[in-house]
Parts: C-alpha cells; sequence; structure tokens
C-alpha cells in the first residue's frame, strides 16, 4: 500500500469529539437551549484513565447525520486541571458542516443570547465561529456553491501543494477570497 491510498470506508463518519469541561450544566444550556442539539446520553462514569482511577460524567449532544459533540466533567478538580486542553487562542476546533438556513439560525440564537460570533468568507465556504463556554472553538460552515469543483481541484493538487509548502514556497494558493 502506497502512502497516498486511502482505505475506502474506514471513517464513515465523525462519531463525536470530546473535550473536558467545567460544569455540565453550563455545556447543557449551551449547546441544547442555546444551540438546539439535543442531549441524548449521559453516561456516568468511573474507570482508570491515563493512569488513575478517575469519576467522570460524559454527555453527548447529537447532530443532524447522528454524530455527536461529547463532553467530560471530571469530579475531581484536580483531574479536571489535568486533562482539560482549552486554550483561548489556540487554533484547535470543531467544525460542523451547516446549510446557509442553520448557520443564520445559529448566528440569531447567539444574537439573542448576547454571544458573539465571527464571520469569515474563505471562498471556498462561509463560516461562523464562537466559543463555547469552556473555550472550546465551534466553527459552522457552508460549502461554496461550487464546493464540488472547488474539492475536486484541491484533491488533484494536494500532495504538490504540500510538496511546495514543505520546501519553503508559501506563497497562498487560496484564489477565491
Amino acid at each position: 500500500m502506497t502512502s497516498n491510498a486511502t482505505i475506502t470506508n474506514a471513517a464513515l463518519r465523525l462519531h463525536h469529539n470530546a473535550f473536558v469541561v467545567a460544569d455540565q450544566e453550563v455545556t447543557r444550556h449551551f449547546y441544547e437551549d442555546i444551540l438546539g442539539f439535543p442531549l441524548v446520553a449521559t453516561w456516568c462514569e468511573r474507570e482508570h484513565l491515563r493512569g488513575k482511577l478517575r469519576t467522570y460524567c460524559h454527555t453527548f449532544f447529537e447532530l443532524a447525520d447522528g454524530s455527536a459533540l461529547a463532553f467530560f466533567q471530571m469530579a475531581d478538580p484536580a483531574d479536571h486541571a489535568e486533562l482539560a486542553a482549552a486554550t483561548p487562542r489556540s487554533l484547535n476546533h470543531i467544525a460542523v458542516a451547516a446549510t446557509a438556513q442553520g448557520q443564520a439560525e445559529i448566528e440569531a440564537r447567539l444574537a439573542h443570547h448576547g454571544i458573539a460570533c465571527r464571520i469569515v468568507d474563505h471562498g471556498y465556504c462561509r463560516s461562523l465561529y464562537v466559543g463555547d463556554p469552556d473555550g472550546m472553538a465551534l466553527e459552522f460552515t457552508v460549502d461554496a456553491p461550487d464546493a464540488a469543483a472547488i474539492n475536486e481541484r484541491r484533491r488533484a493538487d494536494a500532495h504538490d501543494e504540500l510538496r511546495r509548502w514543505l520546501a519553503g514556497d508559501h506563497s497562498p494558493n487560496n484564489n477565491l477570497r
């Protein structure tokens, strides 16, 4: 198998993305009451995790395709301090696909609750960015109308563009903005 070979259907869809939070109720309010993602599972657990017996609550908020955003709240504050990875200036984020109508609805819900967001037109997509109560960045992305053609072009030159970048040519290749 070559390095650029793919395994067909190895990853079917996002199952869940997990993040450590300080307060499950604050998280539930944001994701369920404000964004409208239903809470579909809560697991209360005690297990050996990363070398220590830990007690935690693990919640899942469903997306339309059946995948979920998931959150851990540790019972011991020391476990939270050790395992939480929120850094306010990080580029780490979870991006979910949205329709234009869905993105507008999220923007309106956030405005109703006085929560700031940022909109960026990347050319290949339009993104709404918002931080959750624990500092995780969320992106709601609406693909450009010609996304299929754009994706085909980028797929065709992805390896060449990466090699160019790694060789030191850092000139932009996004002429869609």
